[in-house]
Parts: C-alpha cells; structure tokens; sequence
C-alpha cells in the first residue's frame, strides 16, 4: 500500500460508507465470496464491491430469497464491469457446508477476499441436526469448516474477514462446553461466546496463513437496522437497547449510535479491499481502524483480551476439528 493510500485509509472512520472506501479503486479482476448475501449488510457489500467491477460469489440458506433480495446487486453488475452469483450455503448444516465448499474447490476459481459475514442473533434454544447450538453453528463452526475446506483458493496476499459483535464483550466461549450441554442456555451468552469464537477463529487462521501473505481479521460492523434482530420481540428489543444504555453509562461510554446499512458494511470492505494486511492481520477492527485490547466494562470501541488470546485461538482450533471431525 503506498503513502497515499494509507493515509487515506486512516482518515476512515464511523460515519464512513462502503463508497467512501472503494473511491477511486477498480476492482476489476478480483474476486470476492460473501456469506449471507439475502439481507442488510450483505447486500451492500456485494452492491459496493460489484459496483467498482468485482466479481462477487454470495452465499445464501434460502435461493429464492436471496434472489428477490439482491436485484440492486444485479443492477450493480448489469451498470459495471462487474458480476454477482449466488450458491446455496446452510452453515447450520455441515453437508450443505461441506457440497457448497467442495464445489467451489472443483471451480477452481480463486478469491482475493472471503469475507464471513452471515449470522444470527439471540434466537430461541435450538439444535442443528449434527446436535450443535444453533448460534455457535451458525455463526461460527460453520464458518469454521467452510473456510478451512476452502482456504486453498484464496489468493497469496488475500484476506478472510469475520464479522465479528462488540456483543463478544459479554461472553467468553466455553470450550468445555460449547453447545450447552451442560449448562443453562441463555441466548445472549451463546451470541456472546459465538462472536469471541469468530475473532479468535482470525486470530489463529492468520497466524496459520501469514507465511502465504495471506492475513486474517475479525470486525465490529456497528449497529444497524439490517434484519439481524428478525427473532426478537419488542420486548427483547427494548430489553436489549436498555441493557446496552446502561452499561454504556455505567462505563461513563456516550449512548450506541445507529449507523446507516452503506456506514455498517464498510468496515467490511475496508478490510477485505482498501487497509493494510500487515496492520489488520491478527486483529480487531472498528469503524475502519483497528482497535486496541480494553477489558474495562461497556461495550466500547476494543476488543475483550480473551478474544485475541493466541493460546485460546490454538485451543479453539483443536476444539472445533473435533467437533466437525476433519483436521487442517
């Protein structure tokens, strides 16, 4: 990256939108998979990156969704150099995880970036049929496996971006017991501990890949309307906005601010097209700029210590290969 570039990469920050990023960068001839691409910060993250003339892979649980969802991303593609496809991926369900992988390795074609995005939030207790907790599956171990059976066709000097929640602040994953087995299940605990694992799962696939030039991240979007909340009630809502109020005040932190679904998404796409692989690679990153480790109570701009913990992040590796019963 160049001096130029880098100085107008530190000059990004919350209010920055997926445009402000990619302004002035052609994107043609790269090549971008994204998961969960049937709403909100998917979307405009294939829109951005297809509008600068990227080809973009999206991946999406439900195909006919996915595509009455993404026509702005058609659009993107008929109006640029770009072009958008979508496949069919249950990260809840690792057959699908394992066809939709062994496909794209039989395609052969190579990404510049794969950026996790997928996710779910808070849902009611639920077992995927391999038995796992939903949230951690969803979220994270399915993400795991795909991107592990897949890492072969990333680029030397690519990246793998994980959305990550500054919700990993409230829990740590339990890696005697990831799936609450043994424990009381709280939905909130288990978004909490599936997002740590997300930025651990970085943590260690970057120590793991850095000697191919290759660097991983994990990210805090920011918080957005996108559909992410489609299984709370009002009450949970209210529940949750009144949770996060006060512990910001208890941690002297100013209220959560909203940010618009083109200010959520970017700092996705900064960190899979316009920063620096050496600055983000390992870390946490935040409205476009990496963050810095603060344990400190309140769901502030930085990352909880056990989240980067290299120890933690081997431990979790070797803990999620037995779960999925493959080895990388």
């Amino acid at each position: 990256m160049n001096e130029e570039m880098k100085q107008l990469a530190a000059a990004f920050g919350a209010k920055s939108t997926t445009e402000d990023v990619l302004a002035g960068i052609d994107l043609k001839n790269k090549r971008y998979l994204i998961t969960g691409v049937s709403s909100g910060m998917g979307i405009e993250i294939a829109r951005s990156l297809v509008a600068h003339g990227a080809e973009v892979v999206g991946t999406a649980r439900n195909l006919a969704k996915a595509e009455e969802a993404t026509g702005q991303v058609r659009t993107a593609a008929e109006t640029s150099s770009g072009s958008f496809d979508v496949i069919a991926l249950d990260l809840a369900d690792l057959e699908s995880v394992r066809t939709s992988a062994d496909k794209l390795v039989a395609d052969g074609g190579a990404f510049d970036a794969i950026i996790a995005n997928a996710g779910i939030m808070a849902t009611p207790f639920e077992r995927t049929r391999d038995g796992f907790e939903n949230q951690f599956a969803t979220n994270y171990l399915g993400h795991f496996l795909f991107v592990n059976r897949i890492a072969s066709l990333i680029r030397e000097g690519g990246r793998l971006v994980t959305v990550s929640s500054n919700g990993h602040r409230w829990a740590d994953i339990d890696l005697e017991d990831p799936n609450f087995e043994k424990r009381a299940y709280d939905p909130w605990d288990s978004y909490g501990a599936a997002k740590t694992a997300v930025v651990l799962f970085a943590v260690e696939f970057d120590r793991r890949y850095r000697d191919r030039g290759i660097r991983a991240t994990s990210l805090m979007p920011g918080v957005a309307n996108t559909g992410l909340g489609q299984h709370l009630t009002q009450e949970d809502l209210a529940a949750l906005i009144e949770r996060t109020e006060r512990e910001n005040a208890a941690a002297d932190l100013p209220p959560s601010e909203f940010k618009t679904i083109p200010q959520v998404a970017a700092t996705s796409v900064w960190a899979a097209v316009a920063a620096d692989g050496d600055e983000i690679g390992g870390h946490y990153c935040q409205d476009c700029q990496v963050v810095p480790i603060d344990d400190t109570p309140g769901l502030r701009s930085a990352v909880m210590s056990y989240a980067v913990d290299p120890e933690r992040a081997k431990l979790l590796w070797t803990k999620s290969e037995e779960l999925v019963g493959e080895h990388f």
